[in-house]
């Protein structure tokens, strides 16, 4: 049970910040990441946060892209920023219970949102 929203279009430049909200119980997975998928192409990990607060981002995203989350609403959010026409794509929130590398993966996720589309043009 999770449901990303914060999607939309936006200039190449300018940002969005997607939501992820989910229940406790999914919240409280030992991993939580981003992934996306481009038209035609296989989805991307763009980042993830592990049990032990690390956060690790795909190199196509870092120093742009940001993930936190709020622990009183059981929310993780993906800010977006410098947006350009290759991170169009539908954006998804997953969680697992996977640790290490698998946090990178999207093998080591569970659970899946339905998505939310960006559109940079």
């Amino acid at each position: 049970q999770l449901v990303e929203s914060g999607g939309g279009s936006v200039h190449p430049g300018g940002s969005l910040s997607l939501s992820c909200t989910t229940d406790k119980f999914t919240y409280s997975s030992n991993c939580m990441g981003w992934f996306r998928q481009a038209s035609g192409k296989e989805r991307e990990w763009v980042g993830s946060l592990d049990s032990d607060g690390r956060i690790n981002y795909a190199d196509s995203v870092k120093g742009r892209f940001a993930i936190s989350k709020d622990n009183r609403k059981n929310i993780l959010y993906l800010q977006m920023n410098s947006l350009t026409p290759d991170d169009t794509a539908m954006y998804y929130c997953a969680a697992g219970r996977s640790a290490g590398a698998q946090c990178m993966s999207a093998a080591g996720m569970t659970y899946w949102g339905q998505g939310t589309q960006v559109t940079v043009s």
